[in-house]
């Protein structure tokens, strides 16, 4: 896992966690955080899964396979907010041909 460590620490650290919160987010132990920051433990796939969901990113954003977050969370958004957004990201591509 490339850079799994300090991509879990940037990723906790930007979003205001501590590892005890991170920790109760995941159902694991603040040790258990510091480990993987520490890159001496990998996570489950399970787990992978959980702290890709919890940072609104994909696995292989955390694994180091890709180096841009291509994730974008429109979980909360309406239909009418999700079809802006396409219509707005088309325009962008269409744009830049």
């Amino acid at each position: 896992m490339v850079d799994f460590g300090n991509r879990l620490k940037e990723l906790r650290l930007n979003a205001g966690l501590s590892q005890k919160q991170l920790a109760d987010k995941l159902w694991i132990t603040k040790a258990t955080v510091s480990y993987y920051e520490l890159s001496e433990r990998n996570p489950s796939p399970e787990i992978l899964i959980k702290i890709a969901k919890v940072f609104h990113v994909t696995t292989d954003y955390l694994l180091g396979i890709e180096d841009k977050q291509k994730y974008l969370d429109v979980s909360d958004l309406t239909d009418d907010e999700i079809d802006l957004l396409r219509h707005t990201i088309n325009v962008i591509r269409k744009n830049r041909l």
